[in-house]
């Protein structure tokens, strides 16, 4: 921990210059705003989702023209509830179909529909252009609908369709974004003021981080043209952007009170905040590169989501860690200057100069915490072992499925439309699509094969009798549709998919030579994404697990850490996924944490724990075990330092953990339903990483290997560029 490594450096010269240094990060802000703003962001199309067998239909659909296009459904009721005025309806309906024609966003109206019950009369238009798209056209549709709701007020019509689902799902997520923020921001601001005792001390994190955040958000729009965003890149930035920044400043600010309070007036303020750089700086930047390096590895997953989920993260990060090195130390000289001249000034009136809070004790709370690891460190890594073990187990029944939309909130206008409209036309709840490409000579044996699994499928009870085949204009292409009375995510509608795929198709079409033929549709995607995710698992946690063992040896030269890095962060993740599993696949806690359980874990949640739970364990990891590292290099025994430096640490991880969680929890209050459940699981995993694998299972195990801790490397030899050799030749020249 040289002083002249590169952090210590950049903080140098923003301790120097910190006018410059506050001036160019304010000016790199507004710029990476300013050109985000201009360049827009690239979101990803349809094509980008697809993946398996669902994906390689749609490609074959779409490239013959005969993809299925996003269509919405307008249900025409008695505003009464009673029964309908069919004639009255019909006309409605007419004007409705003569509207929406006119729309240049209409691909067609199809004929209206009565229902079995005749007290609904449903009308569906089908939109032009990307699947994706259609989200952002379905305001001119809903204006229709409305102007002839106002025609009819007898009448009532409703809207419904995955591209008004959509538009409110964005809406229902926006709103929950602004409810998180305002739960988050006053909450990390009081955990702040209770660390530092100062208003100002505690806005400069928070500052940081919003600051960080917007240029994050600036920036992803311009990576955005390079990896395209899938509609999640603002969440994952706003949420791992205020936990990290915050923490990564809080890291930083800490040590350099420290450093004051022990100095006792001695070193200027540029001085302490090099001496911070060369340690909690080092810390921070080393810890950042141990998050980007393991997010990164979400990229092998090959799939949109996740390549966005990775790019938000990677971002805000990199900016955090950029604001914590440059913007962050001419702040603390600005406010160091200050809180000089007050003391001055009071010292020149004769009073008490003013004790600076930032000591490095533990207090009575974290000796006692640490008390069973000093003295029993066999007894309490057995039982905090076995205690996150029980946690595990009942990852043993965890269900993976992809949240469809039937999962979505209820309180969303269109989903409980969608609700009506799957009660009154149960034969159009789920639509699946055989798609067939072959030579155009062997059009009529395609036909009669398509026609043949339709015949199969009519005398099948998971299926409606309704069929539909189309085939493309050079007839190499054909495509069949088939309806299932069930919902998307229930197991009548997935059993028809494997009727679908592994009986009736190679029976019929399977048998034709040199035909390629696939379904697809929203169950098929529902299925085949899980499926695709879990071929990319082992590539993926290799690529991590190797990743984490790498980044802890680079950042303590220790092959045994980097293993018992490895090995706590699969612990602690696995237990708070076993905790996960407990609460959102029963029904137990529906009430407590007001969600429907729909008896499985959102499919992306594992995998983003697991990612983004690796990364992060690195801040409480880095920063324990450097101040660990630190007293070990002054000649300290391992033991004791061990002790030493988790008392040390103790405040600081207890606000990070603590910043960390509440920004999580506050996911829970969402809406959408893999959003709780991965703001639920980050938030328990950040709790147990540091209130137990830090502080029970990590100085209990580094007890028990003492000095072996440390292999290869000897670092209990003093160090020539130790911290406290470094600072007294540098306070010799800064000593007031």
């Amino acid at each position: 921990m040289g002083m002249n490594s590169l952090s210590v450096r950049v903080a140098r010269w923003s301790a120097r210059h910190p006018w410059r240094a506050i001036a160019g990060w304010l000016v790199f802000v507004a710029l990476c705003l300013g050109v985000g703003s201009a360049v827009g962001t690239n979101s990803a199309k349809t094509a980008d989702y697809r993946v398996g067998e669902a994906g390689r239909a749609e490609a074959l659909a779409a490239e013959a023209h005969l993809e299925r296009r996003a269509a919405e459904q307008v249900l025409i009721s008695s505003r009464s509830g009673g029964a309908l005025d069919e004639g009255t309806a019909r006309a409605a309906a007419e004007d409705l179909t003569d509207r929406m024609r006119r729309l240049p966003e209409v691909a067609g109206v199809a004929d209206p529909l009565l229902s079995e019950d005749r007290r609904i009369l449903m009308v569906e238009v089908a939109l032009k252009g990307e699947e994706r798209d259609a989200k952002d056209k379905v305001d001119a549709l809903m204006a229709q609908t409305a102007a002839v709701q106002k025609s009819h007020p007898g009448l009532l019509l409703e809207e419904t369709g995955s591209p008004s689902v959509s538009k409110g799902v964005d809406k229902q997520r926006s709103d929950d974004l602004a409810l998180s923020e305002a739960i988050t921001l006053p909450v990390t601001l009081v955990t702040l003021m209770v660390v530092f005792g100062s208003v100002t001390m505690a806005g400069v994190p928070l500052l940081l981080a919003l600051s960080s955040i917007a240029a994050a958000v600036g920036l992803s729009m311009v990576v955005s043209h390079v990896s395209p965003d899938a509609g999640v890149g603002t969440n994952v930035i706003l949420m791992i952007g205020l936990a990290v920044g915050v923490d990564y400043t809080l890291f930083y600010l800490k040590r350099e009170r420290e450093e004051r309070a022990r100095s006792g007036g001695r070193l200027s303020s540029e001085a302490l905040v090099e001496l911070a750089a060369a340690t909690s700086g080092r810390a921070v930047v080393v810890s950042g590169l141990a998050v980007v390096a393991s997010t990164a590895t979400l990229y092998l997953a090959s799939d949109v989501i996740f390549s966005s989920l990775a790019t938000g993260t990677i971002v805000v990060v990199l900016v955090a860690v950029a604001s914590s090195l440059t913007a962050l130390p001419a702040l603390l000289v600005k406010l160091g200057r200050r809180a000089e001249r007050r003391a001055l000034r009071r010292a020149e009136r004769g009073k008490p100069a003013r004790r600076v809070r930032g000591g490095t004790g533990g207090g009575r709370v974290w000796n006692a915490l640490l008390r069973p690891a000093a003295r029993h460190p066999l007894a309490t890594l057995c039982v905090s072992v076995v205690t996150l073990l029980a946690l595990v187990v009942p990852l043993a029944g965890l269900k993976i499925t992809e949240m469809s939309r039937d999962t979505h909130s209820r309180d969303i206008p269109a989903m409980q439309v969608y609700d009506r409209l799957n009660e009154a036309f149960p034969e159009q709840r789920v639509t699946h699509q055989v798609v067939v490409r072959a030579d155009a000579s062997r059009s009529p044996e395609i036909g009669g094969a398509l026609r043949e699994v339709a015949r199969r499928a009519a005398a099948d009870p998971l299926f409606t009798e309704a069929s539909r085949i189309r085939s493309s204009a050079d007839g190499r292409t054909s495509t069949l549709e088939l309806k299932v009375p069930y919902l998307g995510n229930s197991d009548e509608a997935y059993d028809s998919l494997d009727r679908l795929r592994d009986d009736f198709l190679p029976a019929t079409v399977g048998r034709i030579t040199g035909a390629e033929y696939g379904v697809s549709g929203d169950v098929a995607r529902y299925a085949d994404y899980p499926a695709h995710q879990n071929s990319k698992l082992p590539l993926v946690l290799g690529a991590l697990l190797l990743v984490t063992f790498a980044m802890t040896v680079y950042a303590f030269r220790s092959v045994v850490l980097g293993l018992l890095g490895v090995a706590l962060n699969l612990l602690s993740a696995a237990a708070a996924l076993g905790l996960l599993v407990l609460v959102f696949q029963g029904t137990w806690a529906e009430g407590l944490l007001d969600f429907r359980s729909t008896g499985s874990i959102g499919s992306r949640v594992p995998l983003f724990l697991f990612v983004i739970l690796f990364g992060l364990s690195m801040d409480y990891q880095v920063f324990v075990v450097s101040r660990i590292r630190e007293a070990v290099l002054a000649g300290v025994p391992t033991r004791q330092a061990v002790l030493d430096g988790i008392r040390s640490s103790a405040s600081v991880v207890t606000s990070a953990a603590v910043v960390m969680t509440t920004v999580f929890a506050s996911f829970v209050f969402l809406h959408i339903i893999e959003m709780k459940q991965i703001g639920f699981v980050l938030a328990a995993a950040v709790l147990i990483d540091a209130f137990v694998v830090r502080v029970m299972v990590l100085p209990a195990a580094m007890l028990l290997l003492g000095e072996a801790s440390w292999w290869p490397s000897r670092p209990g030899r003093p160090a020539p560029e130790a911290p406290e050799k470094k600072t007294s030749s540098h306070a010799a020249i800064d000593v007031r």
